[in-house]
């Protein structure tokens, strides 16, 4: 009895057997179908080459089976000619041939199964490969005991940047638990809208993302999601994928999940709308140029991974199945031109509820779990950052260490930066003193290994480049590196990569402050390359300079040099500290100054709906979280030196965005201008609470506003103002420009005003502000203690809230220039106007009223004014000349 033949890859058909099945697809064609075939064939064909047409012109099916055979190979010519079948209107026929194909490919004695048949032998086989999942310490667990509810918000306004530090628990309010039927609901459309085919799981690094794709994928198999909608789901490693040499089809990708190489792939194709891909990591497919720009658009066709991935993403490859997306929070930006109609939903992380309970599974001994739990609950920041799975796997790996050595857990961590530092440090603890500088020095070999890999965006790396590192077989490979076997052509490929890409990023930034002083730099250069490459705000570079920020604290160099034996150069915080004060000059990310009349009212109602989905975030903030991740107050004051303002635009604010710019305004030096233009000030759920609240309003026939101003809760830019009453905060000029500026915002800013020490400059310009919001800024302005000297209105509609604005000028002490240019005063505001600036309480030295539209008789009461008060600037082209204003005038107000 014959051996049956040994599977191979998608060019691994021997030549006879590839001539064998051509011959065999041509000899199925009619003379017509043949003639048409000739004629197809005409076209160019691969890399532009096409078989002359006189070889082609009186070739029967054998000639035919020959000259492509020669002109492009035996097994290329297999793929020609099934494209020119279906293009000759042979399509069964091509289908046909790589039916065959793919049975030679697969073991001989393997007859296909139908898809029926194959549905249940394949789901057994998911079952079977992902019952179990590898921590991040190579250790095995199942995934029905590790895996821990996550909280995901379906339909997220907009992708937030990764967040460093203390973070804000996620809002339970708008967030629901992973269970089945959250799972279900992500590919279900509103009551409106179609089902969507492309759903976008997003979150920062290590928050759970595809832990939650891999459970999907295991609930599936287990019956429990989309029944009767998905008859295959493949789990798509995009990382994976790319690294992978040479090119492959979506039908080999496919057959390589299957149990067996009988897998029926063409009837599996042949039903799109029952396939669902789950594309993880695809923030790692490169923007394709050149000839591998052409979108993938045949599942047979073998092309390189980044083709394929990108054809299924963009919807160019089989664009009715299901797709699955996760991606860093950054990345939607990069993606969104990509992506058809997707539909996002962002992974928030645990909730505190299932932060004990994940505690609980991980300990696996209750009262140990209790203890640990405890101690974190009691600390508020290290709390607050285990709604990040990783880090709440390395805070609970830290702690057993700990409890196992019957150490004490009073050792505390304020940033993300210092949780992964304390890890290495406990991990590393153990190594008996003999061996301490032989680990020290692998270590530094490892952190380089990292730094490179993120400067090339390399996540794998082969044990040849291991070995010339010295680390194959050490004990940080054993502790800080995952082994991966690869299927490859000729035997199994061996990978190693880091037990998280956010790590990898952490000891790329460590490694900086690893080398030696006055030993010659690396290959991948020094911390001035990292900082130089990360002149754009999307770079890969983003979370790497971030760690490296946060390292050169003065209390985590102590850190470094106590655990690692090692003194760590000043020289690199000075080169961090010029990358910063240079930003200063031509920095990409400042906003333009906005001007008047460059939007009109319509654009302030809800200025947050102009900016895309998926807007690349703002590059001075991006700034302000390295800045933050230091956590040191001289540092940041020394580096905004050279940064006299501070411009944010079109940012989506989040919790931690405001915990960041807080952060960093406390610290602001003398002189010091924040701009924000076009932010969005409230969070998605204050939103909606907001237009329930204005429903409920209505439905009650309204509501006094004085009533109600003092029972709104605190707004999201509530620790912002206080920061600003820090007495050690010198920030001079607060502007708000083309934002939606709620009764609470305008109540908290109206607080700060009554205490910041140095804001001597308001500017509110094209804002939407209630009558009630300016009654209260106007209170604020009016406070004894108020240091405010200049405010700029500009308001594109008339509203009667500026009557106190006005009224403001009797009481306020320091106030010398009020700027109204922009708005628009009727002829009883302007009354108003006159007659308290001539108040004996009024100490106004200049009124600006430039572009604002004046009737005869307001340009008449005006010129009385400076009548009585000459020293009075009241600036507006038509008042230089005008004639005498009449002698005395009444207030309607």
């Amino acid at each position: 009895m014959d051996q049956p033949e040994a599977p191979c890859s998608s060019t691994g058909l021997r030549p006879a057997v590839a001539r064998e099945l051509l011959l065999a697809a041509l000899e199925e064609l009619s003379q017509e179908q043949l003639k048409r075939f000739r004629h197809k064939l005409r076209d160019v064909g691969p890399d532009g080459r096409s078989i002359p047409w006189g070889r082609l012109e009186r070739a029967d099916a054998v000639d035919l089976a020959e000259q492509l055979a020669q002109f492009y190979g035996p097994e290329p010519a297999l793929e020609v000619a099934r494209k020119t079948l279906k293009r000759a209107d042979a399509r069964d026929v091509a289908a046909q041939l790589q039916e065959q194909r793919l049975r030679r490919l697969g073991l001989g004695s393997v007859a296909l199964l139908s898809v029926s048949e194959y549905k249940k032998k394949y789901r057994e086989h998911v079952l079977q490969l992902h019952a179990r999942v590898k921590e991040r310490n190579a250790r095995s667990v199942k995934i029905t005991k590790r895996f821990t509810k996550l909280l995901i918000a379906p339909e997220s306004v907009a992708p937030e940047e990764e967040a460093l530090g203390p973070a804000e628990e996620p809002e339970p309010g708008r967030a629901r638990r992973s269970d089945t039927h959250t799972f279900n609901r992500l590919f279900r459309g509103d009551e409106e809208g179609p089902q969507p085919l492309t759903v976008v799981l997003q979150g920062p690094a290590g928050i759970g993302k595809t832990m939650a794709a891999k459970k999907i994928l295991y609930d599936w198999a287990a019956g429990k999601l989309y029944q009767g909608q998905v008859d295959f789901a493949f789990f798509m490693p995009c990382g994976e994928l790319l690294e992978r040499p040479g090119t492959r089809s979506l039908a080999d990708l496919i057959l390589d999940q299957c149990p067996d190489r009988g897998a029926p792939v063409p009837q599996m194709l042949a039903q799109p709308q029952r396939l669902l891909f789950i594309l993880d990591g695809a923030d790692e497919l490169p923007a394709l140029e050149g000839p591998e720009a052409a979108p993938c658009t045949d599942p047979f066709e073998a092309a390189s991974g980044a083709r394929v991935l990108g054809g299924l993403l963009g919807k160019a490859l089989l664009p009715t199945a299901l797709l699955l997306v996760t991606t860093r929070a950054a990345a939607p930006g990069r993606l969104q031109g990509r992506l058809s109609s997707p539909q996002c939903a962002e992974v928030r992380g645990f909730s505190d509820k299932d932060k004990k309970k994940y505690f609980y599974k991980f300990f696996q001994d209750e009262r140990r779990a209790e203890r640990a739990y405890r101690f974190v609950k009691e600390n508020e920041t290290l709390f607050a950052l285990c709604f990040v799975p990783f880090v709440c796997w390395i805070v609970c790996t830290v702690l057993r260490q700990q409890l196992e050595l019957g150490r004490d857990l009073s050792r505390t961590s304020k940033t993300t930066t210092s949780v992964y530092l304390l890890f290495i440090a406990s991990v590393l603890s153990s190594t008996p003193v003999a061996d301490g500088p032989r680990v020290q020095g692998d270590l530094r070999n490892l952190c380089r290994l990292a730094r490179e890999g993120v400067l090339g965006r390399r996540a794998r790396f082969a044990e040849k480049q291991l070995e010339q590192l010295e680390l194959r077989g050490s004990k940080v490979q054993t502790l800080f590196l995952s082994k991966k076997e690869l299927p490859g052509v000729l035997e199994t490929e061996v990978t190693y990569q880091f037990i998280d890409q956010s790590f990898q990023e952490f000891l790329a930034a460590l490694s900086y402050l690893l080398e030696d002083e006055g030993v010659p730099r690396t290959a991948a250069g020094g911390v001035g390359t990292l900082l130089r490459g990360d002149a754009q705000p999307h770079s890969h570079l983003v979370l790497t300079t971030r760690f490296l920020f946060g390292l050169l604290s003065a209390e985590r160099m102590r850190d470094i040099e106590r655990h690692f034996g090692c003194v760590v150069s000043e020289r690199v915080k000075q080169e961090a500290l010029q990358w910063v004060q240079g930003q200063g000059q031509g920095c990409p990310g400042v906003a333009p100054e906005v001007t008047e009349g460059t939007k009109g009212l319509e654009d302030t109602e809800e200025p947050e709906e102009e900016e895309e989905e998926g807007e690349e975030p703002n590059y001075p903030l991006e700034l302000l979280y390295c800045l933050y991740e230091t956590q040191e107050d001289a540092f940041v004051r020394q580096a905004l030196c050279r940064l006299p303002e501070l411009a944010l635009q079109g940012v989506r604010f989040c919790r931690m965005d405001v915990a960041v710019l807080s952060y960093c305004v406390r610290c602001c030096p003398a002189g010091q201008a924040l701009r924000l233009i076009s932010c969005r000030l409230v969070t998605a759920q204050e939103k909606k609470k907001k237009s329930l609240g204005k429903r409920l309003q209505a439905s009650l026939g309204g509501s006094s506003s004085r009533g109600t101003t003092k029972q709104l809760p605190a707004s999201l830019l509530h620790p912002l103002f206080q920061a600003m009453t820090d007495p050690l905060c010198r920030l001079t000029s607060l502007t708000l420009s083309h934002c939606k500026v709620p009764d609470a915002v305008c109540r908290d800013l109206s607080e700060a005003l009554r205490a910041a020490p140095a804001l001597t400059e308001l500017g509110l310009l094209h804002n939407r502000l209630s009558e009630a919001g300016l009654r209260m800024l106007s209170e604020g302005l009016a406070w004894p203690q108020c240091r405010v000297q200049t405010v700029r209105v500009q308001l594109p509609s008339s509203q009667q809230g500026l009557q106190y604005l006005v009224g403001m000028l009797r009481q306020s002490p320091t106030l010398t220039t009020l700027d109204l240019s922009g708005c628009q005063l009727p002829a009883p505001m302007v009354t108003y106007l006159c007659a308290i600036l001539q108040h004996q309480g009024c100490g106004l030295q200049t009124l600006s009223l430039t572009s604002v539209e004046l009737s005869e008789q307001s340009l008449q009461e005006l010129q009385a004014v400076k009548r009585v008060k000459p020293d009075l600037v009241i600036a507006h082209p038509a008042l230089d000349g005008h004639p005498e204003p009449p002698k005395e005038f009444t207030s309607t107000f």
